[in-house]
């Protein structure tokens, strides 16, 4: 049975949650779980948007729980640790992403693919294993287990880094899993929206060579000069399309809107493969010849596990990658949304928890 964590927790918190399939999100009082003994909590300062939030507050998939406080993408200051907290103290600059619990008992657990587990808990819109549902980063503290808390690099700043949380591993772990990451290689990244622009920047820090693939033609400055993708390409003009025809090893595909495959694995090389990323709320057909003819591949991938996420976010401070984010007040919040509704957004927003949420 579901309970409050009203009813359970005693550290009181603050932030914004939806309650109902409008979406729109307001002052929220609720209650966190004291630190337990593995436990680490934080103060939060930044959290990104992520387009699932959009997804989750509006009830798209049909999975939300309301109230809603949505938020995967945290970044913070660590204010107190439990007596078996190892890898951390208070202080320490760390961040949360997609899940805060998992079995680790199954092979995915194991495997330190705890994002592929079963029993997995999300950071928002779960239920915990004590029985309350979990709230996310739209608020002023988090707590969670160590295991699930990322060290953010000193040099990397928290409110551009806490999208790569979500975005970043996102992209991260299916270049690297498909082997999709070494110098040479041509790589088609599909969108040049959140996921998009970082997964340009991260193939570039891999050597790859990379061609933006989009149906919006004044993003091509942006893409080349901007973001340094080699190559772009307009997937409505069919001259561009069929010139590029099997020239890429591998297309990540990270559009969330209804479009065909067909034309992207008409891209790819034999052996080639295209990994979707996005989540289009109608499932897409998938021509079977044009794969056979090719041995070509269509797969996907979701987040990454907790030792992964860790290894992309230190890459990623290496490299110098970082998302280019608005940082927003708490209370723009809804308009925010509105505009991401419509893609006006480059390429990520960030809401400054810290200092502009402020209690009702």
């Amino acid at each position: 049975m579901l309970k409050s964590p009203e009813e359970v927790h005693p550290r009181k918190a603050f932030g914004w949650a939806a309650r109902d399939t409008s979406g729109v999100l307001s002052p929220f009082k609720f209650s966190r779980r004291a630190t337990r003994d593995e436990d680490v909590a934080f103060k939060v300062l930044y959290c990104g948007v992520c387009h699932s939030d959009l997804h989750c507050v509006k009830n798209e998939w049909g999975i939300s729980q309301y109230p809603l406080l949505p938020g995967h993408e945290i970044a913070g200051i660590v204010t107190e640790v439990g007596s078996k907290v190892t890898k951390y103290k208070v202080g320490d600059r760390v961040g949360v992403g997609c899940m805060v619990g998992a079995c680790h008992t199954c092979d995915n657990c194991k495997d330190d693919l705890e994002n592929y587990c079963a029993k997995g808990i999300q950071t928002y819109n779960s239920i915990d294993f004590d029985g309350t549902k979990t709230y996310g980063g739209y608020s002023d503290i988090m707590v969670a287990n160590e295991r699930y808390i990322i060290r953010m690099p000193d040099n990397m700043p928290l409110d551009a880094g806490a999208p790569l949380l979500c975005a970043g591993i996102t992209v991260y772990s299916p270049l690297k899993y498909y082997g999709l990451c070494n110098p040479g290689m041509h790589l088609g990244v599909v969108g040049l929206g959140g996921l998009g622009h970082v997964a340009v920047k991260f193939a570039k820090a891999f050597g790859l060579k990379v061609t933006v693939i989009s149906t919006s033609p004044g993003k091509k400055q942006e893409a080349l000069e901007g973001l340094g993708a080699d190559a772009f390409l307009n997937s409505r003009d069919m001259a561009e399309m069929e010139a590029a025809a099997a020239t890429m090893d591998g297309i990540i595909d990270t559009v969330s809107a209804d479009h065909p495959l067909l034309p992207l694995i008409n891209l790819i090389k034999t052996n080639g493969k295209i990994v979707c990323v996005g989540a289009p709320e109608h499932p897409p057909q998938l021509p079977i010849f044009p794969l056979l003819g090719g041995r070509k591949t269509v797969a996907g991938s979701m987040i990454g596990g907790l030792k992964e996420t860790q290894e992309m976010i230190d890459f990623a401070a290496k490299h110098n990658i970082l998302p280019n984010i608005e940082v927003i007040p708490m209370d723009y919040i809804n308009t925010a949304m509105d505009r991401l509704v419509k893609a006006d957004v480059k390429y990520r927003f960030v809401i400054d928890i810290g200092n502009t949420l402020t209690p009702a």
